[in-house]
Parts: C-alpha cells; structure tokens; sequence
C-alpha cells in the first residue's frame, strides 16, 4: 500500500501530469472533507502532516466557502436593487425630470375645452440673485423668445415657455435651447438653467438589468443623470 507521507501527493500542483482534480473553488464542503479524512487515514504515522500545513488547508477552504458565500449574497442584494430601482423608475411615468441639459422639448397638446397648448418648463439657478432676462433658441441657435424674469424672483426658480415666438405665433413641437442672464456686481452674467423632460416609458436593459427612462423627445436617460423631479 503507498503511504501518503505529506498534502502534495494528494493535492497535486496545478498542472502536473494527469492530475484532473478541481481546484479549490470547484469544491463543495463534502468533497473538501471527504479528501481531508482520506489524508488523514493514509499519512505516514511516523511522519504526520504538519500542523501549519494543516490549518493552511482548513483556512484555504474557509476563505473559498466564504467568497462563495458573499458572492451569493451580492447576487441576491443586486437583484433586490434592480426590482427597487424598476419600481422607482416606474412611478416618475408622466413626471417631469431636469438634467444638466438647458435643452427640452416643447410640447404640444389641447387644453380641455380642445383648444391648442404648449409648454416647455426649466428651472433657473438664480441663487442669491434678482431677477434677470429668459432667452429661448431653437437648435439653429436663432431667437425666437425672451421675456424679463419678475425682479423678485431669486434661488431655483421655476419657468415656463408658453411655445409663442415674439409676434405671439406658435412655434412647432421640439426641442429648443433656454438661457438666463442676471446683473451680477453691476455686470450681466449668464446663470444656469435646467431644462424638464417628462418621461414617457421606461425600459430595462436585459444585460445589467437597470432602469432607463425614455423621454418624450426620444432620447433615453440612467437615474444618474436626474438632477431634480417635479
């Protein structure tokens, strides 16, 4: 009978010839056990396994059911997070969403005596300041409105663009680009505006299982780009 005298000659190096045992992380508990006390059993009683060597072994296979374990309970934390991020995604449907984008979309509809709107919302960042002028281009970067902010406006401050060129026409459904300046220190100085977007669907990525929101121009949005909702 061969006498197993140390570890490597049951658990041959990676690699060796003929060897086809898995490796560590391929173990389950009653493979790692039943291999233990298969060495235990066929040591060299005047040579037993060293001790150190012993409770490395232990350690190895504590550490790998351990990693195996936290990976398990990542998988299932993520899953929680992709079903809690579905359901919040789910109910900003129809609302209203800002970026750090000065474009949005102006849309059209009819009021409910059927007569036509239309409406372009944005928020602008006056901070400690009053007041100032509201500008709307189209994407062409032609004017086509302004209008002067109340002189008692001041902080996040909500407009909204009624879809009407400077002669009152009606302007078609798109996007268009909003700009706000205010009287700094005695200068003009632009400030930051924020245009909303509502959100008309929203999709799930099959690959990472995340949430996109789909906004009414077409374009698609991750949670991470919301500034603010309304």
């Amino acid at each position: 009978m061969t006498i197993v005298s140390n570890s490597s000659a049951l658990f041959p190096a990676p690699g060796a010839s003929g060897s086809k045992a898995n490796s560590m992380t391929d173990m389950g508990a009653d493979d790692f056990l039943t291999l233990m006390v298969a060495q235990l059993q066929h040591q060299d009683p005047t040579k037993p396994m060293d001790n150190t060597e012993f409770v490395a072994q232990l350690a190895q296979f504590s550490t790998s059911t351990g990693v195996q374990e936290l990976n398990e309970s990542f998988s299932g934390l993520s899953a929680s997070l992709a079903s809690s991020q579905m359901l919040q995604a789910t109910d900003l449907v129809d609302r209203q969403v800002s970026t750090e984008s000065n474009v949005g979309f102006l849309e059209a509809g009819t009021d409910e005596n059927g007569e036509p709107v239309a409406a372009l919302d944005a928020t602008v960042a006056l901070s400690g300041n009053r007041g100032g002028m509201l500008y709307v281009q189209d994407m062409t970067g032609q004017l086509v409105y302004s209008a002067a902010l109340p002189a008692e406006a001041t902080g996040d401050f909500q407009v909204r663009w009624g879809g009407t060129d400077a002669n009152g026409e009606r302007m078609s459904p798109g996007n268009y680009r909003i700009s706000a300046e205010t009287n700094v220190g005695g200068e003009v100085t632009s400030i930051p505006v924020y245009a909303h977007s509502r959100v008309q669907s929203v999709s799930i990525n099959p690959a990472t299982g995340s949430a996109s929101l789909n906004l009414v121009d077409g374009s698609e949005l991750s949670f991470a780009e919301i500034r603010n909702i309304f």
